[in-house]
């Protein structure tokens, strides 16, 4: 297959702004929403067992319910976050992302409805954990399953998506249209890599969360010791399988070499070292945000290369350039969204450090970053409004 086809399903309007800064935000988003999939999963995971062993074990009677709130948070921040890549991926790449609506249309509806399933059972899961009741790990682990079969769906959609010249075998095999939408394609390295990464993104997060609580007097020194020492052991066994599976799915796709995954190779030898050393969690963390993003950028290059070699050119998409349009989210994203995020870590962080009950209306950094989000917030409404009112009419009258 060329990509004569592939060309013809562009938007006719273009796109509003230069293709390689949605390809650059798509890279950034992608990853951000990957960080909370992996440590839903992850701390998730970890919560069933520990459910089987916080009767005996009065460590995990205090971390299980920390894990069960971090995965219960996580998975609705990977909901919200996921929504940005979609879009992104929409913009550059619609004809990959229609055609697997196309094939897998069914598997859709049903992600839809499963994830709502599956994270009102988490909710039940963490109510039934926090009294106690001897079932709370059986309907944990029907939620865990149902939320990892919806990432797993994800990935059916992200790999038809980037298989042009097998769209037309899944659609009409041996001549024969199938219509059903049940269409389901997984490539089992790939996968695996991914879903290894939960390991150590759970076990950096455990070390992270040991030096965070070291300066409160409410956590024993025995504690957050067994806390850490867990973690190390999960993000080194984690980070050594992931690497394997990377390097063989980069095999695969005939990468190993590639300057962006040498980097990346690079970068999660650092991370590793580092994650045996627990020296200093914060900064580890911080090399796992830059493996996070040249993971993304891994993909991002698989899918350039697939497509570009049939002849789809990315950075040729024909451009309809939208200042306001830009502009806006610009505005939104950058002080909206920044604004905003900012209110939100310092106030969980100044909960965190605070024991006993924490006064936000008596902390001034609080209560300036609130005031100062929900002004923006009120201001970005109303041009937001005011905007559409002058579009609408400008185009009708």
């Amino acid at each position: 297959m060329d990509a004569t086809l592939i060309n013809l399903m562009k938007d006719p309007a273009g796109v509003p702004f230069f293709p390689v800064v949605f390809q650059g935000l798509y890279i950034l988003t992608w990853a951000l929403h990957a960080a909370f999939v992996l440590l839903a999963l992850g701390a998730f995971g970890l919560s069933l067992y520990g459910s089987t062993k916080q009767k005996t074990d009065s460590n995990w009677k205090i971390f299980n319910p920390h894990l069960i709130m971090t995965g219960k948070f996580s998975v609705s921040m990977l909901i919200l976050l996921g929504i940005a890549p979609l879009l992104f991926t929409q913009v550059i790449y619609d004809s990959g992302w229609y055609v697997a609506n196309t094939l897998s249309g069914a598997w859709v509806f049903i992600f839809i409805y499963s994830l709502i399933t599956g994270y009102m059972m988490f909710y039940w899961y963490a109510a039934a954990n926090k009294k106690g009741k001897s079932g709370n790990t059986i309907i944990g682990l029907i939620s865990f399953a149902i939320l990892v079969f919806c990432g797993i769906l994800m990935h059916n959609f992200a790999v038809e998506s980037i298989s042009p010249t097998k769209w037309m075998e899944w659609y009409a095999p041996n001549g024969v249209i199938n219509n059903s939408g049940f269409n389901f394609h997984i490539d089992i390295i790939r996968l695996a890599f991914m879903v290894s990464l939960t390991i150590p993104v759970v076990g950096i997060f455990m070390q992270n969360y040991s030096d965070f609580l070291s300066t409160r007097k409410d956590f024993s020194s025995e504690y957050l010791t067994f806390v850490k020492n867990l973690g190390t052991k999960l993000a080194v066994v984690g980070l050594l399988i992931s690497a394997v599976l990377f390097v063989v799915w980069m095999l695969k796709e005939g990468l190993l070499l590639n300057p962006v995954v040498l980097a990346t190779i690079v970068s999660v030898v650092v991370l590793l070292l580092l994650a045996m050393r627990n020296k200093n969690s914060y900064v580890t963390t911080g090399i796992l945000v830059v493996v996070a993003l040249f993971i993304s950028g891994v993909r991002e290059l698989v899918r350039y290369n697939i497509m570009s070699g049939l002849g789809y050119d990315l950075y040729g998409y024909h451009m309809n350039l939208e200042i306001e349009t830009i502009t806006m989210f610009l505005l939104t994203f950058v002080i909206l969204g920044f604004t905003g995020i900012a209110f939100i870590l310092t106030m969980a962080w100044k909960v965190g450090k605070r024991e006993g009950v924490f006064d936000a209306s008596k902390d001034v950094a609080v209560t300036k970053l609130a005031n100062a989000t929900l002004a923006i917030f009120i201001l970005w409404t109303a041009v937001y409004f005011a905007w559409g009112i002058v579009a609408l009419f400008k185009n009708t009258l």
